[in-house]
């Protein structure tokens, strides 16, 4: 009777500890939408997708020109600068042509503003790199989609496993109360003589088994909302999250194996990856045709800090060939193709890998649903067993020991096909998934 009591207090103890937690309450829905925005996967995924636009940025440099602007201030008296700076300030006289002069001239000061403008014109090459990066970033935005599908899904099997935890609980809670009842009236005949102690012993043993398998089920139901608060970014502490609604099964999938979409946001994302290095072996290609890019620049010069006598411009369209770069370019072609290759490869190997998987959910879609209408037939049949065992019990015509495993059978089929709804409603979100 001590133990009894001492086990009688533990629960008590851990039903205070619980409660002191706070109990929040979540549909699917609203959890699916938290997870899609503030999950830590989700928002690295969209910082992926911001980087590589980022880079879309810089390719605006083959449209726009690199204007840049300097100030120099310089003292020479090296024959060349010396004539040269003076002939840029304009104030060159006929003194400055004497060979003396011109051999050994006074230090000069030179000071010179400048305004540079670079124009790209025609770089074939830059725009393939641009339409590389384009398909790069749906690439990404394919990939950050499905990202957001993935997490979606776990979100739904997180929300399944703690429906299948409180319904978990919701059985154990009954048979604890069936077990509490059995258990008096199994000490009322002891008491009366009518059985032996053995028979309450064993129902000491339930009422313990019982009490120790409904903390291990609250330890679950704590691990899987603290699994579904780290999937939103949200603080758990101290917070217990319970569903809206219960774990059902609403009847027999229509659904047929099939094969893998080719517009699932992954496969569509390979493609995208194989199109952007295609368009950079094609840029690496273009490097050898003519490039057209045009020039300016204005100065004005002087020989005074503050002073801006003396202007000039220049202008001019250049026309380039690279006709030789030590074979870099050959290089990054080789380089790309073996990338298009091993692309091409993975996406290949990839397909056959989700397929075999998609193949595995629908068989393990299949098999759940066959035990559910198995273990639902079980569980029936084991409560009218129990049934009769108890009327036979009360009527002294059935042993404690009897009527204990007719109950814990009872109770055993009743979770298995709580089970196989969840294994069912699990591999169903998965199939659909990877369909």
């Amino acid at each position: 009777m001590i133990k009894y009591y001492m086990g009688m207090l533990g629960i008590l103890l851990y039903a205070g500890s619980a409660a002191g937690q706070d109990t929040v309450f979540f549909s699917k829905q609203e959890l699916t939408d938290k997870v899609a925005v503030q999950s830590l996967q989700a928002q690295a995924a969209r910082a992926e997708l911001e980087s590589a636009k980022a880079d879309i940025l810089q390719t605006r440099a083959m449209h726009l020109p690199n204007v840049t602007a300097s100030y120099t201030a310089l003292a020479t008296n090296n024959p060349l600068m010396a004539f040269g700076s003076k002939l840029n300030q304009s104030r060159v006289t006929v003194e400055d042509f004497n060979p003396a002069n011109l051999n050994h001239p006074d230090a000069i000061g030179n000071f010179a503003t400048k305004l540079e403008v670079q124009q790209p014109l025609v770089n074939i090459d830059l725009g393939y790199q641009k339409k590389a990066a384009l398909e790069k970033v749906k690439a990404l935005s394919l990939k950050s989609g499905r990202t957001v599908e993935y997490l979606q899904m776990e979100m739904n099997r997180a929300w399944l496993q703690l429906q299948f935890v409180y319904k978990y609980i919701q059985v154990l809670e009954a048979a604890k109360r069936t077990t509490y009842v059995n258990r008096k009236t199994v000490s009322d005949y002891y008491n009366n003589g009518l059985i032996q102690k053995p028979d309450l012993l064993y129902m000491d043993i339930r009422v313990a088994e019982v009490e120790h398998q409904l903390e291990q089920a609250w330890s679950n139901a704590h691990n899987a909302s603290d699994y579904i608060f780290f999937l939103i970014n949200e603080d758990g502490q101290n917070k217990l999250i319970k569903p809206a609604d219960s774990l059902t099964y609403s009847g027999a999938s229509q659904e047929k194996i099939g094969f893998i979409s080719n517009q699932r946001k992954d496969i569509l994302a390979y493609a995208r990856s194989l199109d952007a290095y295609g368009y950079m072996l094609r840029s690496s290609k273009a490097k050898f045709l003519p490039r057209l890019n045009a020039f300016g620049n204005f100065e004005i010069y002087d020989n005074d800090p503050l002073g801006f006598k003396a202007t000039g411009y220049l202008a001019g369209i250049q026309l380039s060939w690279n006709l030789f770069d030590g074979l870099r370019s050959k290089s990054e072609q080789a380089k790309y193709k073996a990338e298009i290759n091993r692309t091409k490869t993975e996406l290949e190997l990839y397909t056959k890998q989700s397929q075999l998987e998609m193949n595995k959910a629908f068989r393990d879609m299949m098999d759940a649903e066959k035990k559910i209408a198995v273990s639902r037939l079980a569980w029936e049949q084991s409560k009218e067993a129990y049934r009769i065992r108890k009327n036979r019990f009360d009527q002294g015509l059935e042993k404690p020991s009897d009527l204990l495993n007719a109950e814990t059978l009872m109770v055993q089929k009743e979770l298995e096909y709580h089970q196989s709804v969840y294994q069912y409603q699990t591999a169903t979100a998965y199939y659909q998934f990877l369909k």
